[in-house]
């Protein structure tokens, strides 16, 4: 695990911002493509603000989510719709978008299909995480119904999850995708955030699920 504290919050999301759009163009010159796989939440939005004027080979580049919950994206929560509105506009609007929602009632008969839809574009190239106070990223939340299944090296792709934490059904990536990402980046604000990740250094990933991820792990803090 590799930390970079920042002196404020605008250096470090112009700066993360730099460096993701800096790893994208590597790969597009490299491979001809590239794959973005990024969090919901409001944190990341400067980020993806940044992103969206970048001059980058948009339309070789695919975005998803680490994770979505199951409402429909005209739903304030909707993950979708965050990233619709902040990323994929400007100049990324090019890009290719991979859904994980559908009008299924349930992520359980979507799984399938959303599965099949995502897999093409694995490995990540670019990974970008989000944490809870609880250690939980993605949806990979301490206690969640299948969380000891999403940490398996033999899980899915892709797994329904439901957890106390949560509001309402999600589905996630699970931690072998986020594994094999080529690069990791996590980005916490505040000091409740860095007293969360100092925790889980010492807890299992079942515990502190951002720990499924640790050797890989670039972590960007600012206060």
């Amino acid at each position: 695990m590799n930390f970079n504290e920042y002196p404020d919050r605008e250096f470090l999301f112009l700066n993360l911002a730099n460096k993701i759009a800096s790893e994208l163009a590597d790969f597009l010159r490299r491979e001809g493509k590239a794959t973005l796989c990024v969090p919901g939440g409001t944190t990341p939005g400067p980020i993806f603000d940044t992103l969206s004027g970048v001059d980058l080979d948009w339309e070789n580049v695919t975005v998803f989510l680490n994770d979505e919950r199951w409402v429909p994206e005209d739903n304030a929560r909707s993950n979708t719709r965050l990233i619709k509105q902040r990323l994929l506009t400007g100049k990324a609007a090019g890009a290719k978008y991979v859904p994980l929602y559908s009008d299924e009632g349930t992520p359980e008969e979507a799984l399938g299909g959303l599965s099949e839809g995502l897999a093409p574009h694995l490995p990540i190239s670019v990974l970008l995480l989000g944490m809870g106070n609880d250690m939980h990223t993605a949806s990979l939340f301490p206690g969640a119904d299948r969380l000891e299944e999403a940490l398996s090296d033999k899980a899915p792709l892709l797994l329904p999850m439901r957890a106390q934490a949560a509001d309402e059904p999600r589905i996630t990536l699970t931690a072998k995708p986020l594994k094999e990402a080529f690069s990791t980046h996590l980005l916490i604000t505040g000091a409740e955030k860095r007293a969360a990740l100092e925790r889980a250094e010492k807890l299992s990933p079942v515990d502190a699920p951002i720990r499924a991820v640790w050797p890989n792990l670039s972590v960007h803090w600012a206060e």
